[in-house]
């Protein structure tokens, strides 16, 4: 097992970059410590493939370095560097039976046969391959060669670090949940670094103690499930994470404080003081649906407005509405009383958050 280091890292497919625009990774510092179970969530094209590809070895990076502990790794090839990955669709010898294909990486670095059928046993039944160990992988299904991959990444126990790219992609649903769940057990049994890539904030979320969400080549926040909902540092965070995502408003200073749209806001002293201080214009209020209060009458402040619609999803409400030109909506547990149509809407300033160029700005109390 290995500290992950990327120093000063970014990658450009362009031969000249000339901007910010021309790399896939932009420039970053990151850590990710030894035996950590980690998540590289973010959308399509954002860059997780490209920066797993690069810790692997796959891919050399345009500027920056990868380290292993303290051993710079840019010139080693993907072989040498004692890592394990699992691909999005599964990567098996057909001609091989499933035992073969999980003893092959073991055999190939002169392990013991011994340990070869120890650890072989031990794999299969965490991924209930057990009984599929004499067939031959061409006669599996496409679930079951994926489990097989990814033992093939899990039967060595001295890897630096497993690496996972989308590896549920051609799972079915009904056992992503399982498998989710096993990968999390086997990192607690055999604690191996581990690093997920996924564009789906649940697979994340079950798998990984903290999250590294990529937005345009960078990571833009990197802590728990529960720190990018409740503090999210970037705007596409508060978007990105939860369901649905982080109402966000554009905001305005004025002389006596600020406005939304036509809709002259009431703020604490200290959001109206961080605001007036602000040299961007660039100025955003952010609330999680969760966290938005639908009322039923007026209140001192609260602001009146006007429900569009609502979807009942069973244990939950959405109700959408429009506050200062932008969609706004609240979500509401199924014990709350539906307003009327004519309500009332209140964001209380413990989760109302301030965002300046797109970043979370801490404002006191």
């Amino acid at each position: 097992m290995a500290q992950i280091t990327l120093k000063s890292l970014a990658h450009s497919y362009a031969p000249n970059p000339s901007g910010p625009d021309d790399y896939a990774i932009r420039e970053m510092e990151h850590v990710w410590q030894q035996g950590g179970a980690y998540a590289l969530l973010g959308p399509s094209g954002c860059g997780k493939s490209t920066l797993l590809n690069i810790i692997s070895g796959l891919l050399t990076p345009s500027d920056g370095q990868v380290l292993f502990d303290d051993q710079v790794m840019n010139e080693l090839p993907p072989e040498e560097r004692n890592i394990a990955q699992v691909f999005q669709f599964p990567v098996v010898y057909d001609s091989m039976s499933v035992y073969d294909n999980l003893a092959f990486p073991l055999r190939n670095v002169g392990t013991p046969e011994a340990k070869v059928r120890e650890r072989v046993a031990e794999v299969a039944d965490v991924l209930d391959l057990t009984s599929l160990l004499k067939r031959k992988a061409r006669n599996l299904t496409a679930d079951e060669k994926q489990k097989v991959s990814m033992g093939r990444g899990l039967v060595r126990d001295d890897v630096s670090a497993i690496l996972f790219d989308e590896p549920l992609t051609v799972i079915d649903p009904q056992l992503k949940w399982k498998l989710r769940r096993k990968l999390k057990e086997i990192h607690e049994r055999f604690n191996i670094t581990m690093i997920y890539v996924t564009h789906d904030q649940l697979e994340a979320s079950t798998f990984a103690d903290k999250i590294a969400v990529m937005y345009e080549g960078q990571v833009v926040q990197f802590g728990t499930p529960r720190e990018l909902f409740e503090t999210p540092a970037h705007t596409f965070v508060g978007y990105f994470i939860g369901s649905p995502g982080m109402n966000l408003m554009p905001v305005a200073r004025t002389d006596s404080g600020a406005r939304a749209g036509t809709v002259d806001l009431v703020l604490s002293p200290a959001l109206q003081g961080a605001i007036q201080q602000a040299r961007s214009r660039n100025i955003k209020l952010g609330i999680r649906p969760e966290f938005v209060e639908v009322l039923g009458s007026p209140a001192a402040d609260a602001y009146p407005i006007e429900i569009d619609a609502v979807q009942d999803l069973g244990t939950y409400r959405v109700v959408s509405f429009a506050f200062a030109g932008e969609t706004f909506r609240a979500r509401l547990g199924e014990d709350q009383p539906l307003p009327p149509r004519q309500a009332f809407v209140r964001f209380p300033a413990a989760w109302l958050h301030l965002y300046i160029d797109e970043f979370r700005v801490e404002v006191g109390q």
